[in-house]
């Protein structure tokens, strides 16, 4: 019996899914650190949303030492991302690099559009119980850095170079200070 190859397609599928990233998870480095499957897949806009900071139950992240990206409704604004193909067997990892098993953020299922228009369904992930913090001076470098390097809208690049960090002066994690490096003299390179 002839084999179409579109079954091919159809298992690849199923075995994949979209991740909508709006913070640090914009650089694909960072991204890459524990989910190597994620493929770029586009860039993308989240109608009627805003981009927040916070601490989840008002403890400070660990990780970046002041308020951690989320998104919550907000008629009339958008936030800029980017979407991510990844494999169904980095799920877990995601989930866990979000927090989702201590609480911290929960996933949701949103709408993004791609610059072309096309509507896509995606995973996202929202902090529920948060207080508004500023977020740390890497953790706004990673964002903005990732934002270039995926060329989101430059209104929307002005908007997160403005934001106003708080004011930790200590590092953050070895790997994050390496890909903030890396990317600082990527950046400086002609």
């Amino acid at each position: 019996m002839a084999h179409s190859g579109s079954e091919d397609v159809q298992g690849q599928e199923e075995e994949t899914f979209l991740y909508f990233a709006y913070g640090s998870n914009l650089m694909s480095k960072r991204i890459h650190l524990q989910n190597p499957s994620a493929a770029f897949c586009s860039v993308a806009r989240l109608q009627d949303f805003k981009l927040d900071f916070g601490n989840s139950q008002g403890k400070a992240s660990e990780t970046w030492h002041g308020g951690i990206a989320t998104i919550y409704e907000s008629p009339g604004d958008e936030v800029w991302g980017v979407v991510w193909k990844m494999n169904k067997s980095n799920l877990s990892s995601l989930d866990k690099q979000e927090g989702v098993n201590s609480g911290t953020y929960v996933p949701i299922e949103i709408s993004v559009y791609t610059q072309e228009g096309k509507e896509i369904t995606c995973r996202s992930y929202q902090m529920k119980n948060y207080e508004r913090a500023p977020p740390s001076p890497q953790y706004i470098k990673v964002i903005c850095m990732g934002a270039k390097e995926n060329g989101l809208p430059p209104e929307y690049q002005k908007k997160l170079n403005a934001i106003e960090p708080n004011d930790y002066k200590g590092k953050v994690s070895e790997e994050i200070e390496d890909i903030i490096q890396k990317g600082e003299a990527k950046l400086i390179r002609p």
